[in-house]
């Protein structure tokens, strides 16, 4: 399947980060998140009706809480590399839910997890953190989003501190547009997503938590395999401020962890 199906693929399935969707979704807010299982599309048919069902019956939830969960080290886990690389023509995207950049149609950056390879297809951020470490939040928190061709979606999760001003963190900012749904195709910037790694890990050979979960926003569908990395990035206090200017508040808060545990590769 080629990098450009991929796209159209991702796009559908992550309804609200489409540029690109089959049909338009019920309107959702962070506000509502207690009752996003209720939310009614009043253009299908029972039980079509409540695309967001898995909202509220899902076991498999994300974001959760990092200090609640058990961490089992003792099984054997896949090498996780993020073989990034530059895009030389990335899109800056309003999603209306939060700051985003989605990756060109040509782009071959993926994170490899053994052998098995999942491109990037997007990565944004919330504030604050979605996952939580004994209830406390990161200031924020950036999620790189993959799908491989048969649909299987994988999220890489890096929390956000304050601290040293992130050079590639602030060209985002300057590019993305404030207006809903807003896009910047042409701003003839090159973009390395592994910039923004955290700069004492080896993207090549990353240290990582793992656990089975699900989108974080509607439809919130489970399947998703996170993973998460043990140290943070920062961001100064001044660039926080800038992208609270997009959206401010825009996490899940942390669901049930129903008997998971975390692995860990460590």
């Amino acid at each position: 399947m080629n990098t450009k199906i991929l796209r159209n693929l991702a796009f559908t399935i992550f309804t609200c980060y489409a540029t690109l969707a089959v049909s338009a979704s019920p309107h959702w807010s962070h506000d509502e998140q207690a009752t996003w299982w209720a939310i009614q599309d009043p253009t299908q048919n029972v039980p079509l009706n409540y695309p967001f069902g898995e909202c509220g019956i899902g076991k498999h939830q994300s974001p959760i809480d990092l200090g609640a969960a058990t961490i089992n080290d003792s099984k054997p886990l896949s090498k996780l590399a993020a073989l990034y690389g530059t895009d030389t023509a990335p899109v800056f995207f309003n999603s209306g839910h939060g700051v985003q950049v989605n990756t060109s149609t040509d782009y071959k950056g993926a994170l490899m997890i053994g052998e098995e390879s999942f491109p990037l297809i997007q990565f944004h951020f919330h504030e604050p953190s979605e996952h939580v470490v004994k209830g406390k939040n990161f200031p924020a928190e950036l999620h790189y989003v993959h799908i491989n061709e048969d649909g299987r979606i994988i999220v890489l999760a890096v929390a956000i501190d304050i601290g040293d001003e992130n050079p590639i963190f602030g060209t985002i900012l300057e590019n993305t547009p404030h207006e809903e749904n807003g896009k910047n195709a042409s701003a003839g910037i090159q973009i390395n997503p592994a910039q923004l790694l955290p700069a004492d890990l080896d993207p090549a050979n990353l240290d990582y938590y793992t656990i089975a979960g699900s989108l974080t926003t509607p439809p919130c569908s489970e399947g998703v395999q996170w993973y998460l990395l043990p140290k943070v990035i920062t961001v100064s206090a001044a660039q926080l401020e800038q992208l609270k200017g997009f959206y401010t508040n825009n996490a899940r808060e942390a669901k049930d962890l129903n008997g998971r545990s975390l692995l860990s590769s460590q």
